[in-house]
């Protein structure tokens, strides 16, 4: 199968200095592309110097995350995907379990690899750790990671098993499903818009998979801080965009209630933590999501085949109210 590494760059020289040699080393026999998201840096001019055998194509402008891929990923020609962020240091034979797995598994659509913390390398990091879920409502969460907490390594998750979304730090898919599912969604512009692509994707029929024989280790928060009000705003919008888009049509309208309630709970104790920002960035998400609605139930696939698509009713009663902190004891309970 023929793959191709891409990886999305915006004013990043520093991080491709820094990582691609270890992509370059362990990624034998892949083609490896930078999309350039129109950045105003010299990180074209750098790697068209220092690595001359990196293709590099170039986006007219910083469309994010979602329009950088959907725009490069146009222009490639391969069997198989890896939308690999910039700040991902790989390792010695990381590409092969999933090439194997989709080798041998058609049904299987889209892989993750194990994300460990590039600066705590026995600990998950936060975007992906052992693979993704959502709760019934459609926080997500992760195994390895529950909020903020993260659990060291230690093997706990070395397996392969059906996952509900793969993190876009590092997804391997099938490059017929992308362009079947017609890329990313553009209106999130960056933030969960892989949990949508994932929950598009099951409700096509293809299964998700992640594969602990495989590891790689993420930087995070490189192109907007966990801190950022930004990122706030994008995280709460784009969640109820998810819901709205994917969740069993019976469903939507009293889940979406519910989340507004938790979401305005949330904003409360942004303010009670003096996080005035984040607390505005609610609001800001709140009314984004309104305007955006109409637009949004159009967007709603047909045939939805997902189903019980959660592992449980609530992620934020686990976690604030049973105080769980880990995935295990979370699904035991």
């Amino acid at each position: 199968m023929k793959t191709a590494i891409v990886i999305l760059n915006w004013n990043g020289r520093s991080l491709l200095e820094k990582f691609i040699p270890s992509v370059l080393k362990h990624s034998g026999g892949a083609d490896i592309y930078v999309a350039d998201n129109a950045s105003t840096d010299d990180s074209v001019t750098y790697l068209n110097a220092a690595y001359p055998q990196v293709k590099i194509i170039r986006n007219k402008e910083n469309g994010g995350f979602a329009r950088g891929y959907n725009e490069a990923l146009r222009h490639i020609d391969a069997d198989i995907y890896c939308l690999l962020n910039s700040d991902v240091e790989v390792t010695p034979d990381w590409l092969a379990p999933a090439l194997e797995i989709f080798r041998t598994r058609e049904d299987i659509g889209i892989i993750q690899p194990k994300i460990l913390d590039y600066h705590r390398k026995d600990t998950f990091e936060y975007a992906g750790a052992a693979g993704g879920f959502v709760d019934m409502l459609g926080y997500p969460f992760c195994r390895g990671r529950l909020f903020q907490t993260l659990e060291q390594d230690t093997g706990q998750y070395d397996d392969t098993c059906e996952i509900f979304w793969a993190t876009g730090a590092c997804m391997f898919i099938r490059s017929k499903v992308f362009h079947a599912l017609d890329g990313f969604d553009e209106d999130y512009f960056a933030h969960q818009e892989e949990i949508d692509l994932c929950w598009r994707a099951r409700n096509r029929g293809y299964r998700i998979l992640y594969t602990g024989k495989s590891h790689i280790y993420h930087v995070g928060g490189a192109t907007l801080s966990n801190m950022n009000p930004r990122k706030t705003f994008l995280n709460f919008r784009n969640s109820l965009f998810s819901l709205t888009k994917n969740a069993p049509a019976a469903h939507i309208f009293p889940l979406v209630f519910a989340r507004l309630l938790l979401d305005g709970i949330a904003g409360i104790r942004f303010v009670f933590q003096l996080k005035f920002s984040h607390c505005l960035a609610v609001v800001k998400a709140h009314f984004s999501y309104y305007y955006n609605l109409k637009k949004m139930l159009k967007k709603r696939s047909r045939g939805n085949k997902t189903g019980h698509y959660y592992v449980i009713k609530s992620i934020v009663w686990a976690y604030y109210i049973a105080n769980v902190r880990v995935y295990p004891r979370l699904v035991k309970d």
